[in-house]
This record gives C-alpha cells, structure tokens and sequence, in this order.
C-alpha cells in the first residue's frame, strides 16, 4: 500500500516513525508550515516535519487545502490510504474522498467521548479512569466517523496531560500499525449516539484554579492542564502556574494556606502543591519555591470567581 501522513505535532511524529518503522510505503507527509518561537523568532519546524525530513520524505506544508492546485497535488499520490493525525487543518470532503481506502484518523479517545480539540486534557480534567485512541475512518463530521479499531489505556492518578499524551501516543502508533496490517479487510463499526461528549479547546480564561471547587476538581484541573497552558493562581500578587499537586488532608475556606507545605483548602478537602513555576522561571518543586515566596500559614489566595 501507498500512505500519506498527516500531522504536525509530537502526538503525530510518533505515529509517523512507528508506521515507518513498521516498513509501510509512506509516499509524502503534511504537515502545518513552520511557526515563529524563542527569543529570536525562528521558524520553527513541526515535530512531524523533522521526522519526515530525517526519513527523507517528501514534505508539504500548504496554508490551505482549498485551492485545486493542492488538491491535485494530493490525489496525484495516488494513496491508498491517508493517515492522519492532529494535522491542525479540516480536511475537505474532495480529501477525505482521494486515497482508494479513505483517510483514517487517529484519535486520542475512545469514540465517542471526547470528539474534538482536547480530548486528552479534557479525560483528566473530567476526572475519567479510563482512555485510549481510536482508529477513526473519517468522514466530513468532527470526529464522527466510523470506528475502525480502539485500544483502551488507564488514566491513573497521577497522570498529567503531558504522561497521558506520551502513552497514548505510543498507543496510537501500535494501533495504527494493528490496523494498516489488515486494512483491506477492515470494517467500520458506526459510532453510538450515546455518550458522545465534545472536547473543546482549551482557552485561557479556564485555566486559572478555582480553590471553590472540591480538592478531586481542581486537582484534575491541574494534572490536566500540566505542563501546558498551565493551572495558575497569584501567590504574592504574581501569577504562579501549579503544575503538580495532590490530595491533602485539610478544611478551611477556599483558598486558605493550611500549612507550610502549601497545602491549600478547597471546597471540600485540600490539595498539597508540589510543583510550581513562576512567570519567566524554570519549575522547581515546592521546598525550593517556599524559600523564596511570603506565603504564611493562614493567607488566602484568590479563587477564580474573584
């Protein structure tokens, strides 16, 4: 068989090197164009073009999938199949229509929970045990097409967005490969019009903690927000991100510094802070944080609502 890629990514590279690995016939990848970062703003190419270029693989970045000179390019591959993946562009139904076996999507979810943007942070945040990817044959809906296959994965307690997503990473590569080795006789099943949630981006106004919130609430708003954007709160009059925290023995008002562990009250019960980051600093775990921040047993840090 004949495969695109698409993708940009490091969810996306992963899968890219295992199908790679695995010895299928990748023909080109696509991948968004690179972004301007660091001090200097440099271009800075996609996770998924550094490995299409180190497997020396043709790489397009187009801006846009709409004019006929892009889509002819596309179908001149002549692909059997176009895998996808976090690609960051919608794809239009002429794509979607090209290989000879569709293009196959490679979801960070068990559909259809958590169609959409954010599925990964969206799990923790809701307080999910369980994950895993799809192998999604798409069509022109957001994340509504038939299953092809899915592979659960554990979310367990300590869990950030960032270990999820290297796991189901990992786990969507191996399940891609699964899929690809039986693609010709592989069949979707229609997704179940119940239990569909929506994963929406993340937006910043959402991330700052809520300390009104019971502890289990604002500690999976922390782990599934970690490392990036970020849960924050002010300490000091400046704006901290918490990047890892844990469930605590405690009551008080919301808020309210129980300890000089940085133990804070919540709602219902407390979270003990164990990771921080301040505006411009490296993160450092909390004994080194306390040696520098005025953070007395008794004051209250501000809850988003205020």
């Amino acid at each position: 068989m004949k495969l695109i890629f698409m993708g940009t990514p490091s969810f996306a590279a992963t899968a890219l090197a295992a199908i790679k690995h695995a010895g299928f016939d990748i023909v080109a990848a696509y991948t968004r164009p690179p972004t301007k970062a660091g001090r200097g703003m440099k271009p800075t190419p996609s996770p998924v073009q550094e490995r299409a270029e180190s497997d020396a693989l043709p790489v397009h970045m187009p801006t846009t999938l709409k004019d006929d000179e892009t889509l002819q390019q596309f179908a001149a591959y002549q692909a059997d199949i176009a895998v996808v993946a976090a690609y960051g562009m919608v794809l239009p139904p002429a794509y979607l229509e090209a290989p000879r076996l569709g293009c196959w999507n490679i979801h960070a979810s068990l559909l259809p929970r958590w169609r959409g943007a954010a599925p990964i942070q969206r799990a923790i945040m809701a307080g999910d045990t369980e994950t895993g990817v799809s192998i999604m044959h798409m069509d022109a809906g957001l994340d509504t097409g038939d299953v092809l296959l899915t592979r659960p994965c554990a979310i367990v307690d300590n869990d950030t967005a960032q270990s999820l997503h290297d796991k189901l990473a990992r786990l969507g590569g191996e399940a891609i490969i699964t899929a690809l080795a039986d693609a010709e006789n592989l069949r979707g099943l229609k997704q179940s019009s119940k239990g569909v949630t929506y994963a929406k981006k993340i937006d910043k106004a959402e991330t700052r903690i809520d300390w009104s919130q019971p502890a289990p609430h604002v500690h999976n708003h922390i782990r599934g927000l970690s490392p990036f954007p970020g849960a924050w709160t002010q300490i000091d009059g400046a704006r901290v991100k918490i990047l890892a925290a844990e469930l605590a023995a405690g009551s008080g008002a919301p808020g309210t510094v129980l300890d000089d562990a940085l133990t804070i009250a919540c709602s219902k019960g407390a979270v003990r802070l164990t990771r921080l980051q301040k505006a411009g600093k490296a993160a450092m775990d909390a004994r080194d944080f306390l040696r520098g921040a005025k953070l007395a047993k008794g004051c209250v840090l501000s809850c988003a609502t205020d």
